[in-house]
């Protein structure tokens, strides 16, 4: 397999392996009369992304209710742990312990498949500043930045040290991408990148199951969240409590900017709706999390979406999470109760 094949297969983070569909068995998300309706819709809406949905989505001050479906369950986190990483990252710019200018060195064997810096920095002698590492994080989602940052965070145990930290339990991050797309493709030992390189030499239908279900992947509990504690950690930080007022600012902006997933939490917006948030994609799971900002200063959502076990087009998948996303924005917009 040509290294551009490898990259276009493993580029949203990770993948996942053949399996079946599960039948979406949609719960109301809450009992309340005030949301019923929203939450049939939901429900209808979450079919067209096949496997199991779960949402989680209020008011970011708190006013009205919370609309939550499958809301406590466990979902892999994809590329959305990313947002756990960065706001590690910034507890030590808020420490002192790092600076946003602060370069950092990008070793050749941490390069891992990704959109941008294992694909066109090619050459030995990479070093990128904590900011711009960020910035390629969290809007192309690229995996080498993010090894690179787990690593300065501490790993992956200080990482989920920190969002204990911050009262959220319900997420656990165990694995840097590395770690993950290795135990994966079941890749040997080395750099990721070749031995990633090896094993789809070694089995040229590898990377053709890059967007299917597999029952050992979605049932690991490892690098999960449930939607409401995605929520309860997007809260945190987008409502100042996680950070300082300078690198809460500085994640809100770079959120902003995300370049993935189009199709998911914006798809359905209205024209220049703001937008900041996160995707993740890996096999049958098709993610996105972050705040939707409500027109005319009336306030801002917190919503993540998950999609795990779904053997449906990543296209289908996607245009739930667009729909439902759609749906919260206008019942929050038009409908919620103020308090």
């Amino acid at each position: 397999m040509s290294n551009q094949k490898l990259r276009l297969a493993v580029m949203p983070l990770l993948l996942a392996v053949t399996g079946v569909a599960q039948p979406l068995l949609a719960q109301p998300a809450t009992q309340s009369a005030a949301t019923a309706s929203l939450d049939q819709q939901i429900a209808r809406l979450a079919q067209g992304a096949g496997g199991t949905v779960g949402v989680a989505a209020w008011r970011l001050d708190g006013k009205g209710p919370r609309i939550l479906l499958n809301g406590g369950e466990a979902f892999p986190m994809a590329s959305t742990f990313k947002v756990a990483v960065a706001g590690r990252i910034l507890e030590r710019v808020d420490k002192g312990e790092l600076k946003l200018n602060q370069m950092i060195d990008v070793p050749m064997d941490m390069m891992s498949p990704s959109e941008v810096i294992a694909d066109r920095l090619i050459h030995p002698g990479v070093s990128l500043s904590v900011y711009n590492l960020l910035e390629l994080m969290l809007t192309q989602s690229d995996n080498t930045a993010t090894d690179v940052l787990t690593k300065a965070a501490g790993g992956p145990a200080a990482v989920t040290a920190w969002v204990r930290a911050q009262g959220v339990t319900g997420q656990r991050i165990d694995r840097d991408t590395a770690e993950l797309l290795r135990d994966f493709y079941g890749a040997g030992p080395g750099p990721v990148a070749q031995a990633l390189e090896a094993a789809a030499k070694a089995d040229p239908k590898l990377m053709d199951r890059s967007s299917l279900p597999d029952a050992k992947f979605d049932n690991d509990p490892r690098d999960t969240t449930t939607p409401e504690a995605m929520g309860n950690l997007l809260t945190r930080i987008f409502s100042g409590k996680a950070l300082s007022a300078g690198s809460t600012k500085v994640i809100i902006g770079i959120m902003e900017r995300c370049r993935t997933g189009a199709g998911r939490l914006s798809g359905a917006m209205p024209p220049g709706s703001k937008v900041a948030h996160k995707t993740g994609t890996i096999g049958g799971t098709v993610n996105d999390a972050g705040m939707i900002t409500l027109p005319g200063g009336a306030g801002e959502i917190v919503i993540a979406v998950y999609v795990k076990k779904s053997a449906a087009p990543v296209a289908d998948r996607e245009r739930a999470i667009a729909e439902i996303a759609r749906s919260v924005h206008d019942y929050f917009l038009f409908s919620a109760p103020a308090k």
